[in-house]
Formats: C-alpha cells, structure tokens, sequence
C-alpha cells in the first residue's frame, strides 16, 4: 500500500513538473515560430482547391492545387478552447508521457530490433490555420517506404509496413509519441486529425467548414466515425461538426471532448475503420 502511495504521489509530481514545463515551452515556441523560415504561403488565408491535370498527383490522390481567394473569418475561439482545453492538454499528454514510459521504451526497442533504422518517424503536418509543424509516430514502415506519401496512395502498402508497424498501426501505438506533440502545444488531445503538408484537397474541404481554424488532434469526431473507411468529404464535415461544438464552448464542447475520447478507446479495442490504403472504403465497398 505504502509503495502505491508513493508511486502515485512520484507520478503526480512528475506529471506536474511536466505541466508547467509544457506551457513555458509553448510560450517559447510560438516566438521561434514566428522566425521561422519554414511557414505554409497559405498559413492564414483563406483557399480553395482547383483541379488541374497538369499539376502532379498530390497525397489526396488528385491533380490540383491550392490557391488563396482572401482572409477566412473564422469564429473566435471561446475561454473552453483556449484555457480549459489546454490545460487538459498539457496534463494529459504529461502524465501519459511519465505513466507510458517504460511502454514507450518497449516499443522503441521492438521497432529498431524488427527493421533497424530510426526508430522516429517525424513528418511534416498541417497545424492550426495551415501552420507548418513537425508530427512524431514510432516508425512502422520499412526504411525503404517513400516519404510523404499517406499509406492509401501506395501501390501495395501492406508490403512497406513492419511486422512490429503492423501490431501498432491496428493498436495505434505508433501515434503514442504525439503525446509530445500535444505537450508542445502542436496539437491537442481532441481535434481534426492533422493532414500531410499536401493533402491539398481535404485541406480545402476543410476549409469550407472551419475546421483548419481549430488545432489538430490525436483523434477527433471522424477517427470515431468510420476513420480511414471514409470519404475526404465526408472527413471534413465532421471535423467541421467537431469545431462548430467546440466554439459553442461550454458544456457542449466538453461533452464532445469526451465522446470523441471515451469513443476512441472502444475504437481501438475494436479496430474499427482501419483500412491500409483504404480511403474512402465505405463508398467503395457500399
């Protein structure tokens, strides 16, 4: 009993320590940001997507590209979004990083022993108002896979991922590091699942619906909904029904907090709508 205590009270203090750390690093973060050379052209402005056949075929599998037609007005986030969201946030993802150490160590041991390589993967994302920001996951590919290309638009993605990859990608295991995503400040526990840097088309769908205007997530409302088995359409309009709760603040915007939490759990218990290389599956197989 005695060694509960004191394990509970090591956990609570680390976990605390984390905490503030996290929001000093936030802080430090966003003035670096803005300095840095890497920035999205479209960061902040409002944009559509137009088909062309002689761009190249970007990550959502389309020719086209993106181009801007003024400033969006997005609805102003609430005291819910920009206080008691991120301080749930920052505890969060601290204490899963203290609590999912030793699980974390396993697994980085278990990916360089299956396909000795890094054992990160780290890619470039789209953030809140189309920010650039780098994403974490425990590499469960093969070192030979191409980079920036989502698992759908590869010809045989079964025949890149690792046979420790194929455990976490089903557990989703591999997106456990976004917990420091989510302890920076890059991202947030709940939200819009967070596109490729040219996933042009889903970001222009989201667009249409607010929903580049919130900060991305480890799962959100369509992760819960059918996740890799839906439509690039369909996505984005749930993350866009996930924000409009969200701005309504409040009550509302915890309740979906914890439906898109509670129900991811139940998700991967049951491995719904995982389907490698299968966006869109539910149309295709209806």
């Amino acid at each position: 009993m005695k060694l509960i205590k004191k394990l509970f009270w090591l956990v609570a203090g680390l976990t605390a320590i984390l905490s503030i750390a996290g929001l000093i690093f936030e802080r430090v973060e966003k003035k670096k940001r803005r300095d840095n050379g890497d920035k999205n052209p479209f960061e902040g402005k409002h944009v559509r997507f137009v088909e062309d056949e002689s761009d190249p075929i970007n990550a959502d599998g389309v020719c086209g590209h993106l181009e801007i037609v003024g400033v969006p007005t997005p609805a102003p986030a609430g005291f819910y979004e920009r206080v008691v969201k991120r301080l749930l946030d920052v505890v969060l993802s601290s204490a899963g990083l203290v609590v999912l150490s030793p699980v974390l160590a396993v697994i980085s041991l278990m990916v360089w022993s299956d396909d000795p390589g890094p054992i990160l993967f780290t890619q470039k994302r789209i953030g809140i108002n189309k920010s650039y920001f780098r994403l974490h996951k425990f590499r469960s590919m093969k070192m030979s896979t191409p980079h920036d290309v989502p698992t759908h638009a590869l010809s045989n993605p079964e025949s890149y991922i690792t046979k420790v990859g194929r455990v976490l990608r089903k557990t989703s295991g591999d997106e456990l590091l976004q917990l420091i995503n989510i302890w920076k400040g890059d991202m947030s526990v709940i939200g819009p699942r967070p596109a490729l840097w040219n996933q042009d088309l889903l970001v222009s769908e989201r667009e249409k619906v607010d929903a580049n205007s919130a900060k991305p997530g480890l799962t959100g409302l369509a992760q819960i909904k059918g996740r890799d088995e839906l439509e690039i359409v369909d996505k984005a309009e749930l993350d866009g029904e996930y924000v409009r709760e969200l701005r309504a603040g409040g009550i509302r915007a915890f309740i979906m907090d914890c439906k898109c939490f509670f129900g991811t759990i139940v998700s991967i218990l049951h491995h719904d709508g995982i389907v490698e290389g299968g966006t869109g599956s539910i149309e295709k197989h209806s």
